[in-house]
């Protein structure tokens, strides 16, 4: 017959045994995220960061853009085409005019919804890899973004505008290729400006198959003044006067200390 000892281990060996499945059920769950991804897709991209700050010293950033497909990747097989959007305001282009020998302000355009930024790039040119109704659609191209304007209608303006934002580099298409590893890894390092602007930013990556568009995904980011420099943005928005006294007492103050320093030496 059993005694008190035998009962006691035989309990708690049952309950170890619970605990153990409980655990193991427990992991299963906490795991099944990771599981489910793992899974073939067609096509899966993630970004190297979701926040790029800006500070006094910033000089520009650069975002990694990688994932996988599931079918191999170049001539012949499947393409990818990555579009980052910032964004939209309005934007006015000028046009110069000489009046007596000085330069002034002549007719202008105001262009409305204007991105900010604007990058395009791909394993080909989308114009190689799409036809033009969907490249139009989906606005994939500088010479397919939408820009409509008030003002001044001669198509310079429109040259123009563009000419401004990809000088700045604020607007890019197929600067750098997309790059392909091992036929099913790509990878593309979008460059932001110094001059980028705060806001919410969309990355738009498109799998392409036989002049069709097969798979999508959805990632974005944020650009976000810190530091000093979000104080000196938060004066110049909410007490523009006293932003303005600011900087003419820092820039007189300039002009004075470099007068002393020329007179001296």
């Amino acid at each position: 017959m059993a005694g008190a000892g035998d009962f006691v281990l035989g309990r708690a060996g049952v309950v170890a045994a619970l605990k153990g499945r409980m655990l193991g059920a427990m992991l299963l769950v906490s795991l099944w995220p990771a599981l489910a991804a793992a899974q073939p897709a067609e096509l899966v991209a993630r970004l190297s960061t979701g926040v790029v700050a800006i500070t006094t010293a910033f000089v520009g950033e650069s975002i990694l853009v990688f994932g996988s497909t599931e079918q191999p990747l170049g001539p012949g097989g499947d393409e990818v085409i990555i579009l980052a959007r910032g964004p939209s305001g309005p934007f006015v282009v000028r046009r110069k005019v000489e009046v007596v020998g000085l330069w002034l302000n002549g007719p202008s355009a105001r262009f409305e919804d204007v991105p900010v930024f604007y990058a395009i790039a791909g394993t080909r040119p989308a114009w190689r890899l799409l036809p033009e109704d969907i490249r139009r659609e989906r606005q994939l191209g500088l010479d397919s973004i939408p820009l409509v304007s008030t003002g001044a209608r001669a198509p310079g303006f429109r040259r123009a505008l563009i000419e401004l934002k990809t000088s700045s580099r604020l607007w890019q298409e197929d600067a750098v290729p997309i790059e392909i590893a091992g036929s099913r890894l790509f990878n593309f390092r979008l460059t932001l400006p110094s001059t980028v602007q705060p806001g919410s930013y969309s990355v738009e990556v498109l799998l392409v198959r036989a002049r069709r568009i097969v798979a999508t995904e959805q990632l974005g980011f944020v650009v976000e003044r810190t530091g000093s420099a979000a104080d000196i943005e938060k004066v110049a928005r909410g007490q523009p006067v006293v932003y303005a006294l600011i900087c003419i007492v820092l820039a007189a103050f300039a002009g004075w200390a470099g007068s002393v320093v020329f007179r001296r030496v």
